[in-house]
């Protein structure tokens, strides 16, 4: 078994994403609390996760534009084991899937909610967590306004 490559931030134990250069709209925006996707020139629809052509119509003409932050809960799984030690503080924790309202769905962590309140189809709004100077991590809180 060859030994794990991962990033780990030294101040939390917390492991970290690799930044790839065709990634860096996304993650820039993220330390701008926004939250940047690509979008097709030529359908106009947005799409994650990141790609070189619309997974839509398969156009490599596109932008990066910012997307509302806001969508809905469309699925959920609530984990029983930390699966790294920066989680076990955590569990039970959920793993998330909100559907934004322009389309695309991203998979992260619900924060400032109960388990027993976290049900498909609440309104969700992005929440920031800056881990470190580089790295700013998108998970979503629910949207009670």
């Amino acid at each position: 078994m060859q030994k794990s490559i991962m990033s780990i931030d030294e101040a939390t134990g917390r492991y970290l994403p690799f930044l790839y250069p065709e990634e860096m709209s996304y993650w820039n925006g993220l330390k701008e609390n926004k939250v940047v996707l690509q979008r097709c020139n030529a359908c106009g629809k947005a799409w994650f996760p990141i790609g070189p052509a619309c997974m839509h119509c398969f156009s490599f003409d596109f932008k990066w534009d910012a997307m509302s932050g806001k969508g809905v809960l469309h699925n959920y799984v609530v984990y029983h084991k930390a699966w790294m030690p920066w989680m076990e503080s955590r569990v039970p924790y959920a793993v998330i899937q909100v559907e934004l309202d322009e389309g695309p769905r991203l998979t992260t962590n619900i924060l400032d909610c109960p388990l027993a309140e976290v049900k498909i189809g609440m309104r969700m709004k992005a929440a920031y967590e800056q881990v470190n100077e580089k790295i700013t991590l998108l998970q979503f809180r629910p949207d009670k306004g």
